[in-house]
């Protein structure tokens, strides 16, 4: 667990972060999200030292981080920026393992390390463990970034607007890399970012940050349907914000069970775990308005229904 109990962090007659308190509780995905300038990225780095408050207290596990040795504290934590932060003259091996070395990893166990991090982050072993990082491209070196973060088997990941270079496709991507390595190790991340289409994606809860204060904290759920204010409403997304909302609901929420389906729905069922979102894409790409679902055995269980998603949004 990670507190921040009254915290401010000035620089001469700018405050950066003003009088923040905040519990990001174990194993979850807290998105810090904010304008330029907000003061997103000064929280996360309050959280491994690389800046210090100026007034009240940060604490990892009950511990206050102030009372914690800066290059000890950080060899706990995974770090990911943008770009990868990679050591240009290392090959991928070497950035990998970087952080087990200094904690003293034998040279079996780092190499074994390496490898079961290059599978995970899905990087070819045979062609990138010995490659250096311009030879890579801006998603392989994110990746990489990632993999050297995780090396050392952190409780806690912090990414600093980590995907902010890339192109959409390898940024997605990237993104459902994250969810899928968060849900196998049950780490806890704090993650920055000033979209807020990936915060919505990614996050347990999202923190928004405006002029070094929380605005409002809370699921994405919470901010699509009750905005604390007419500023987040706005950085949400005032004009698809109903789109976005059927992101977070299953098909099955919205199923009726009783409905027979005719025989345009009958064709090529969709799964009742697929997000409203994508059933209402699948209505629009077969031009019909209503479709079969399925349940995981692929028995037909009900339809979903074009009228039911346009109430929802």
């Amino acid at each position: 667990m990670i507190a921040f109990d009254r915290v401010t962090r000035r620089y001469g007659d700018f405050t950066a972060v003003d009088d923040v308190s905040l519990t990001i509780e174990s194993g979850e995905i807290l998105v810090l999200i904010g304008a330029s300038g907000s003061g997103k990225s000064t929280l996360l780095q309050l959280i491994n030292r690389l800046q210090d408050p100026t007034e009240g207290t940060v604490q990892v596990d009950d511990e206050d981080v102030a009372g914690i040795a800066p290059e000890q504290l950080r060899r706990r934590m995974g770090y990911v920026i943008q770009g990868g932060g990679l050591f240009p003259h290392w090959t991928v091996a070497r950035n990998i393992g970087t952080v087990p070395r200094l904690l003293g990893w034998d040279r079996a166990r780092i190499a074994a390390r390496v490898l079961e991090l290059l599978d995970l982050l899905r990087l070819d072993a045979g062609r990138l463990h010995d490659a250096y990082p311009h030879m890579l491209s801006g998603g392989q070196q994110q990746r990489v970034g990632v993999a050297r973060a995780l090396a050392a088997n952190p409780s806690i990941l912090l990414m600093d607007e980590p995907f902010g270079a890339l192109d959409p496709v390898t940024r997605a991507e990237l993104q459902g890399e994250i969810r899928r390595i968060h849900a196998e190790t049950g780490c806890t991340v704090v993650f920055v970012t000033h979209d807020m289409d990936e915060a919505l994606s990614l996050a347990t809860r999202v923190a928004v940050i405006d002029r070094g204060r929380v605005i409002q904290l809370g699921t994405p759920l919470d901010l699509l349907t009750r905005p604390a204010s007419d500023q987040v409403a706005r950085f949400v997304g005032t004009a698809d914000r109903g789109l976005k909302l059927l992101g977070f609901q299953r098909v099955a929420d919205r199923l009726r069970p009783s409905d027979r389906p005719d025989d345009t729905a009958r064709h090529d069922p969709i799964s009742q775990d697929l997000p409203l979102s994508a059933a209402l894409s699948a209505m629009v790409m077969r031009g019909c308005d209503r479709l079969e679902v399925i349940d995981a055995q692929g028995t037909p269980i009900g339809t979903i229904h074009l009228a039911d998603l346009v109430r929802l949004a």
